[in-house]
């Protein structure tokens, strides 16, 4: 076993720590949340809350699970990830696919158009008139509208630009089609920067709420982003006027509904992790 420097020592002493601390800072708020969300009101109301809960009591919890509207947020949350995911990398990917390709006509002008647009937008006001106007407004139109961004694209372009093309010249030969060189060629070959690219849009529909909010106002159609903002605003009021006096503290439900929003992303995220690092370094060397 090779003996370390007194350099080397200090250096990964520096960055164990460094990471260390930028973790429990990272874990911090998750567990004050939680925390918050099962405390009884008078100890939060106290201030007696710093990380641990007290006086536990799951009353906001069981009003998340007796409120219809919760749970319509939540299935149209899935909903837009889900399907909104699908859409993102079925464009995506062959999109990306496209642009890797040499014989594609004009390919350094249509990569140039998909870069200009990263560093040019009409502006915040002609998107939402345009967007109005095609009435993104709905479920559907959510998707499709919002289906793609650029840097997804090239980070799996550049990506599939490494993939030697005697392996898609041999299976050519071998009477594969474009599509099968597509589907059982570049793809699995590129599962790490293809996860990464799914978990950015994943996160990203999950999180959603600002055009969301925006554009649709059927509460049947809202995310739970929206709902909980919604929510917010709703106790705020209350509060303001007197009117609410809960068995629980306002905030414990606020953060009850912030938990079990980030409870898929918490138990999905560690599967595909993995693949994050990876993905991103393969797919973002090549320009």
């Amino acid at each position: 076993m090779e003996r370390l420097s007194k350099s080397e020592i200090i250096f990964k002493v520096i960055s164990y720590t460094l990471v260390a601390i930028f973790s429990l800072m990272a874990l911090y708020p998750i567990v004050y949340a939680f925390s918050v969300s099962i405390s009884g009101k008078g100890v939060y109301e106290a201030g007696q809350i710093v990380l641990w809960p007290k006086d536990v009591t799951f009353l906001a919890y069981k009003e998340i699970i007796i409120d219809k509207d919760f749970w319509i947020a939540y299935t149209n949350t899935l909903f837009y990830t889900v399907f909104g995911t699908a859409w993102s990398m079925a464009i995506s990917l062959t999109g990306a696919y496209a642009l890797s390709k040499d014989k594609l006509i004009g390919k350094r002008k249509w990569n140039f158009l998909l870069v200009f647009t990263m560093w040019f937008t009409a502006g915040m006001i002609p998107l939402y008139l345009n967007y109005k106007e095609l009435h993104v407004d709905n479920r559907w139109g959510m998707i499709i509208a919002f289906g793609i961004q650029a840097y997804n694209i090239i980070l799996l372009r550049n990506q599939f630009s490494t993939i030697p093309s005697e392996i898609e010249e041999a299976a050519i030969v071998d009477g594969a089609n474009e599509f099968q060189v597509f589907g059982k060629i570049y793809v699995p070959m590129s599962s790490a920067t293809v996860a990464t690219v799914t978990l950015f849009y994943a996160i990203s529909r999950w999180n959603g709420y600002y055009w969301a909010n925006l554009l649709v106002n059927n509460g049947e159609e809202q995310p739970l982003q929206v709902y909980l903002r919604r929510q917010i605003e709703n106790f705020q009021q209350m509060a303001d006027t007197g009117q609410v006096d809960l068995p629980y503290a306002m905030d414990s439900l606020l953060y009850a509904i912030i938990v079990c929003s980030i409870i898929p992303v918490l138990v999905i995220y560690p599967y595909i992790q993995k693949y994050f690092a990876k993905g991103v370094n393969l797919g973002g060397v090549k320009g």
